[in-house]
């Protein structure tokens, strides 16, 4: 009878059944829409991610720095004091602003215990990522 060692993993339900581990960055400085993306990498898969708004300008938020540049389009906006919820599993979270102005951020998450290697690659080119 083969051996089988049950391990956490992409694929392991119970790695997203538990609650996920706590990681809060706050006052991130969100470069003006000319500027560089700031990158948020987890330190391992996320659970669930939390985006705040809390400057005045409107924010890109994307899975890709060419998603949410220039004239792409595979991003989504959070205008002042807004903010968003979802379940995604990623390692890697892009934010810009929508102007010449700068804005803050903050960013909360539920980590697994899915180490961040499991998600290999760059998503930059992926359909719906850019």
């Amino acid at each position: 009878m083969p051996y089988y060692q049950y391990k956490n993993g992409l694929g392991n339900v119970g790695s997203y059944q538990v609650s996920g581990r706590p990681y809060v960055t706050s006052s991130i400085v969100v470069p003006a829409e000319s500027g560089t993306p700031v990158e948020i990498s987890f330190p391992s898969v996320s659970r669930m991610i939390t985006i705040r708004n809390d400057g005045a300008a409107t924010i890109r938020c994307g899975f890709s720095a060419n998603g949410i540049s220039g004239s792409a389009t595979n991003y989504f906006t959070l205008t002042q004091n807004a903010s968003f919820e979802q379940e995604f599993k990623i390692i890697n979270l892009y934010l810009i602003s929508d102007s010449a102005a700068t804005s803050t951020a903050t960013i909360i998450a539920g980590l697994t215990g899915i180490s961040a290697d499991n998600l290999t690659g760059n998503w930059t080119g992926s359909a719906g990522v850019g």
